[in-house]
């Protein structure tokens, strides 16, 4: 049985690191374990695997994978993996929600704390030597408290249940939305569906976007959904950028419509230079590193090996991606 790795990108981390491939052939000494550094080599190599661990594969690959019954991501979001050859096949497709979701789910509401506390802020006058206690409390935007605060969770995955249940834990009050309302969410105080997304825009101090893309939240956030926000609320995207549509976005923010925005993931990745984000004083800007931890590729081998036993015995696969919906 042959296990194919392809996992590349400019991104180090991204990249299954060498004990990886290694540790799997001494754990699995049955099992052909191919590590590629890059797709020279894919179509080749992906014919006759069994298994791929791939975020990434188009569908000429899928074509080509003439045994295929498992691809593993080691990425919440599969998006880049959807093509039509891979939902009209049988293979089965796995994701990394529980590897990414609580430590997302923490940056988030690090995020939320830089804003809520004005940390930003700080950090500028701390450049300037500036003693500004009289400054930060005379702004338009005052130092807030979290506790008793709303936070609307737009999606209660994967990185929404632990986020919930977090914010829960310091006492703000915390409503859902999600496809289904109906299945519900124990931690959080109210779940609506899609469609009422704009009542729980309205009633939030914070929102922060956790769903998964598809045509329903493809720009999610456009300029009417922007408008729902309130005058000091904050707006927090740790999902992916094409979830808010950017030119809106800085519209919105230039305006000064509503309080601010912590963004973790831009429409294109690297943000351009040239990007009005970078030099709004209402923009707080991580690089993508929401799920970055020393202990994330760890996290991956002991979920996929889980996983890969139940595959070795026949059984049911856990983190299975409904490949019609895309998540």
């Amino acid at each position: 049985m042959k296990l194919l790795i392809v996992l590349h990108h400019r991104f180090e981390l991204w990249q299954a690191p060498q004990w990886f491939a290694g540790q799997l052939r001494r754990e699995f000494p049955h099992l052909e374990v191919v590590p590629l550094r890059d797709y020279e080599r894919l179509n080749e190599e992906i014919a006759d695997a069994d298994i791929a661990i791939s975020w990434s594969l188009r569908g000429e690959q899928i074509r080509a994978a003439r045994k295929l019954k498992w691809i593993h991501s080691t990425a919440t979001a599969v998006h880049a993996l959807m093509s039509d050859e891979l939902r009209a096949s049988d293979i089965v497709v796995t994701n990394a929600r529980d590897v990414h979701g609580p430590v997302v789910a923490e940056h988030a509401l690090a995020l939320a704390f830089a804003l809520a506390k004005r940390i930003p802020q700080c950090v500028h006058y701390q450049q300037q030597r500036h003693w500004a206690q009289q400054e930060l409390w005379h702004a338009g935007k005052r130092p807030r408290e979290l506790n008793g605060a709303t936070m609307t969770i737009v999606g209660l995955g994967g990185i929404g249940r632990p986020l919930a249940a977090m914010a829960k834990s310091i006492g703000m009050r915390v409503a859902a939305v999600r496809e289904h309302p109906q299945r519900g969410g124990e931690t959080a105080d109210q779940v609506y569906g899609l469609d009422g997304l704009d009542r729980a825009l309205g009633a939030a101090d914070f929102v922060v976007l956790a769903v998964p893309v598809t045509p329903a939240t493809y720009r999610l956030m456009d300029a009417r959904r922007l408008a729902c926000l309130k005058p000091d609320a904050y707006l927090i995207n740790v999902g992916r950028g094409v979830l808010i549509d950017e030119e809106a976005l800085i519209r919105a923010l230039q305006a000064g419509s509503f309080g601010g925005a912590a963004l973790d993931v831009t429409a294109e990745e690297p943000l351009s230079p040239e990007s009005p984000l970078w030099e709004m004083d209402n923009v707080l800007i991580t690089p993508h590193i929401a799920g970055l931890t020393e202990k994330m590729w760890e996290r991956h081998y002991e979920t996929f090996t889980r996983n890969l036993r139940h595959f070795l015995k026949g059984e049911p696969l856990l983190w299975v991606v409904d490949k019609e919906k895309g998540y």
